[in-house]
């Protein structure tokens, strides 16, 4: 499986996409299908990210006919056993791993599950350590999510998380974690260290950063429409801007190269059961 090229085909439809100015705006559906939104074609798409997602370079690397089933197995698990659903973040993060790998075509640097120290511990720190490989150096991807039904609280806690995780202190202490779990295997290891090393000035790591930020809220124009027609996309388009401007007040002015992700469900309840039920199939393979 190369982490580049090998991946899903696309799922959500890019409503609305704005790289500047700063904070940036992607905004994306699931749509409908027969009037009703696509739940469980949404968590079956998600899935097919599980084994990039949950397991770490070398393993993915080394799926093959023989061992295929034991590893999607393994990755299954590697998720939780836990039934606490609703205040559980793998699915938050394997939402935002799946979209900015579609968006931005980023590479996933580590995996976190894999580095869980138990089957029901929640990893800390960002949710998602990604690259993006340009001709002479890396983009660091560092990803935070909020898998939640209120847009606003969303908003507010992921701001208030923004400002915790860059302070200098934090930095230094994920860096150091994200190195030590770095897959001496994966291409790109040796100069992702080498950026990330204490030695490094935070100013020119700073440079490199960008901090992608998936909100997802229960939307009241998924549930007003049936269909993903002009109307249900010119409305869609509406929403975006608002909760956008919203984020971008409350953000302020900041230094950060923040591009925000949203992505409106019908109900969050109705994705985590769809989800649910895919994970308990996955894990009884």
């Amino acid at each position: 499986m190369k982490h580049s090229e090998d991946i899903p085909h696309p799922f959500l439809e890019v409503i609305i996409h704005n790289d500047s100015p700063l904070p940036g705006l992607t905004g994306l559906c699931a749509g409908f299908e027969n009037g009703k939104w696509r739940d469980e074609d949404f968590a079956k798409h998600l899935f097919r990210w599980l084994p990039e997602f949950a397991l770490k370079y070398s393993e993915s690397e080394s799926l093959n006919k023989t061992n295929a089933v034991e590893k999607l197995e393994a990755a299954a698990l590697n998720i939780f056993k836990s039934k606490k659903f609703e205040s559980r973040g793998e699915f938050g993060e394997l939402l935002l791993h799946a979209i900015i790998r579609q968006v931005f075509k980023t590479v996933p640097a580590i995996s976190k599950i894999f580095y869980k120290d138990g089957p029901n511990d929640t990893v800390k720190g960002f949710d998602a350590v990604h690259v993006v490989c340009t001709d002479s150096d890396l983009e660091l991807w560092l990803g935070e999510v909020k898998f939640y039904k209120s847009i606003t609280k969303a908003i507010t806690d992921v701001l208030d998380e923004l400002d915790k995780h860059t302070k200098t202190d934090y930095l230094r202490t994920e860096f150091s974690a994200i190195t030590n779990k770095i897959d001496d295997s994966w291409p790109h290891a040796d100069k992702l260290k080498r950026l990330l090393h204490s030695n490094t000035s935070l100013d020119t790591i700073f440079t490199t950063i960008s901090i992608p930020v998936l909100l997802t809220y229960d939307s009241l124009t998924c549930k007003k429409h049936t269909c993903s027609d002009q109307a249900y996309k010119d409305a869609l388009k509406a929403e975006f801007v608002k909760h956008h401007n919203s984020f971008q007040t409350k953000l302020g002015a900041s230094k950060l190269k923040v591009h925000l992700f949203l992505l409106p469900l019908n109900t969050k309840k109705d994705l985590i059961d769809a989800l649910e039920k895919k994970l308990r199939i996955w894990q009884q393979i």
